[in-house]
């Protein structure tokens, strides 16, 4: 798939004019994110990610399209992963609400710098080692493994990631928020507040998930096109899911064998394909292993009818569990709404 340089430019342009948008709408005057304004603004993302794709129909053909579309399902999937950690951090940093958008916003826009180096890294390594393909399907096949045993991790109290622990030892840092600000001047100093370092925490913590995400979608896709505007659609309409979903998470009880399933599946796909294409000498003489291979069609019928099943059941199972007066295990969430407040014991100091 040939992407000439100005198609490129133009979609980091259409895509910086979203969060343009986004932040003259939303951000102008801090608010409460409600139910409805959040839905509408991921039906719109959805929307743009449909146009998108559409798009590469017409000009470049189903096959690509069809990559695009899996890719981008797959991203927005195990998207659900970050909006765990995401409602943690909140709670941990007792972020006020009506800061919290902006928060994901600039975390966001920091994971997707971020995740544009992990695609061109991890397209170079494809291009010139074919044997990455054995690497990153073994690795999915046991972060599957490993995410159906734990699940998504709800239950976990948060723990300070080490670029985080660094940014607040290094930094001065206020104990109290003081509005939406990032930085304040205090006795002709200026000071760090904690809404900068929960900002680190947010976009180092999603920086993380691309190392699941990454390997799945260069699973779906070789082309690094297709794989950084999956990523940026479906980072671009995760702030909205979060608060669309809210509690709504802890209801998505069979999500983790969902994904689980996903991942092994990509897994497996991409040993297929390394097979398919082998180059390693204690392989069958370094020759193609005859084996066959995982079309595009197939993988979107796949991932669509997994998350669908699990989805089905996982509001069937709360219901009945309603129905027997057994409540979910609550998730953690940030009540917090002053513009001032303080930072919870443990993160102090």
């Amino acid at each position: 798939m040939f992407v000439p340089l100005w198609v490129w430019l133009a979609t980091i342009g259409g895509l910086l004019v979203l969060l343009a948008i986004d932040l003259v709408i939303v951000d102008r005057k801090p608010h409460e994110v409600t139910v409805g304004e959040a839905g509408r603004w991921v039906a719109f993302y959805v929307a743009c990610a449909v146009a998108f794709g559409a798009g590469v129909w017409i000009f470049s053909g189903g096959t690509y399209a069809g990559e695009f579309f899996s890719g981008y399902i797959t991203e927005y999937s195990l998207s659900v992963d970050n909006l765990f950690i995401f409602l943690i951090i909140m709670s941990a940093f007792a972020v006020p609400k009506i800061h919290q958008h902006k928060v994901l916003l600039v975390g966001i826009v920091l994971a997707l710098v971020m995740r544009g180096v992990f695609i061109a890294v991890g397209a170079v390594a494809i291009a010139r080692f074919s044997w990455v393909f054995y690497i990153f399907g073994i690795f999915l096949i046991y972060t599957a493994v490993k995410l159906s045993r734990e699940g998504l991790g709800e239950d976990e109290e948060y723990e300070e990631n080490a670029m985080t622990r660094f940014a607040r030892r290094i930094l001065p840092v206020t104990d109290k928020y003081h509005g939406g600000a990032t930085t304040v001047k205090l006795d002709g100093k200026r000071f760090f507040t904690p809404m900068f370092i929960v900002m680190v925490a947010i976009g180092t913590a999603d920086l993380l998930f691309a190392v699941d995400s990454i390997p799945a979608i260069f699973g779906l896709t070789q082309e690094p096109f297709l794989v950084f505007a999956a990523n940026a659609f479906a980072l671009m309409g995760l702030r909205q899911l979060y608060f669309l979903l809210g509690g709504l998470l802890r209801k998505l009880v069979y999500l983790p064998i969902g994904l689980a399933v996903i991942l092994a599946f990509i897994g497996v796909k991409l040993v297929l394909e390394a097979l398919h294409t082998n180059s390693l000498s204690f392989l069958n003489g370094g020759e193609p292993v005859p084996v066959p291979v995982i079309g595009t069609v197939f993988s979107l019928v796949v991932i669509v009818g997994v998350l669908t099943v699990t989805t089905v059941a996982s509001i069937i199972k709360s219901r009945r569990d309603e129905a027997r007066g057994v409540e979910p295990s609550p998730l953690p969430a940030g009540d917090s709404t002053g513009d001032e407040v303080e930072e919870s014991a443990r993160h102090q100091g």
